[in-house]
């Protein structure tokens, strides 16, 4: 018989918080101040979008570590500035230690920023577009799911304009992230705590 899943255990102040974000004070902080916290602008959800992408395959903790690195090596996420870099660009941040260095997924970051410059309505509209759809609060880590329908139909659109490495499972982390989805459990006391 298999122990059960973790429901919402306490901090260091004594809240109840989600269990992963005790294993780490950069996912403390992150889960207190950032996750779930409702983004409505495009360079926020390009941000978003963007660290789902390059998380794939790796520790969420490790693209923690190296947001600040990120934010330098992408302009800030300004999506019209990583919509005009070229191969140099691409040369200098395959050279740079502080970000991961995969080409696929640099080259997914410039590719999605000239995608969003096309759509007409912006990038937040569109993940926004496909918030909600939850029955329940999740009680345990268990009743979380890596994606869920809407993410896998916002995962076609964002192909549809022309997005990469924006898969059902990314898709439903940047959902989460951005305040779309409240994947907080129902006993943590950040769930519900921010208006959409």
């Amino acid at each position: 018989m298999s122990a059960a899943a973790p429901g919402a255990q306490p901090g260091p102040d004594g809240a109840l918080r989600c269990p992963w974000s005790l294993t780490a004070v950069e996912y403390l902080a992150y889960h207190d101040e950032e996750w779930g916290r409702p983004v409505h602008d495009d360079t926020g959800m390009f941000e978003r979008l963007c660290l789902e992408a390059f998380q794939s395959g790796l520790s969420w903790l490790t693209i923690l570590r190296k947001r600040a690195a990120f934010r330098s090596a992408f302009a800030g996420f300004e999506i019209e500035a990583v919509a005009g870099y070229g191969p140099d660009d691409v040369r200098q941040l395959l050279a740079d230690p502080g970000i991961v260095r995969n080409r696929a997924k640099i080259e997914a970051a410039i590719g999605n920023a000239r995608a969003a410059l096309r759509l007409s309505g912006g990038l937040a509209a569109l993940v926004w577009g496909y918030a909600g759809g939850q029955d329940k609060a999740p009680a345990t880590l268990t009743d979380v799911p890596s994606w869920t329908p809407r993410s896998k139909e916002l995962s076609a659109e964002l192909k549809r304009h022309g997005f990469a490495f924006t898969g059902p499972v990314t898709a439903y982390a940047t959902l989460q992230a951005c305040g779309a989805v409240d994947d907080h459990l129902e006993s943590c006391f950040r769930r519900g705590a921010y208006a959409p």
